[in-house]
């Protein structure tokens, strides 16, 4: 088989429909158009979100959703059970140990929070910018001290 053998299948392939060439072509006079109206006219569609003159979906949707306060602090979080498997028995928690540690990314990115969940059987010595209070008790029951 060559370049010039390439043909498309039998029947797959059918000439281009030229309307408004004269009545003797099949699709002069109106052009295949119909008689009047909207569908006859050029330009003559609504939009793809058009619903007969009934409010659109897109409008009836609330534009934007929700509230996100400006004064939102995000913080890193470390539970006390991963306190419990990095640090070892009276070790100081700051956030420079926690970060060598690898519990956290940065030590000065984000603020650090330490929440409860787990067990904590080591006492430690925490000094972060927050603690939840389960987190707080947990400490305090293990001996330690948040500061």
């Amino acid at each position: 088989m060559q370049l010039h053998d390439l043909m498309p299948a039998p029947g797959s392939t059918k000439p281009r429909k030229r309307v408004g060439r004269g009545h003797g072509s099949g699709h002069g006079g109106r052009s295949g158009r119909g008689q009047d109206g909207q569908g006859s006219r050029a330009g003559g569609t609504k939009g793809p979100g058009f619903e007969g003159g009934q409010l659109p979906l897109y409008q009836r949707l609330p534009k934007l959703g929700g509230f996100v306060s400006h004064n939102r602090v995000e913080y890193a979080v470390v539970n006390v059970a991963r306190l419990d498997a990095l640090f070892s028995d009276g070790d100081l928690v700051c956030p420079e140990a926690l970060e060598k540690a690898g519990a956290v990314k940065s030590a000065y990115k984000l603020p650090i929070k330490i929440l409860a969940d787990g067990e904590l059987s080591k006492k430690l010595t925490v000094k972060v910018e927050k603690v939840s209070g389960a987190a707080r008790a947990k400490i305090e029951a293990a001996g330690g001290t948040v500061e």
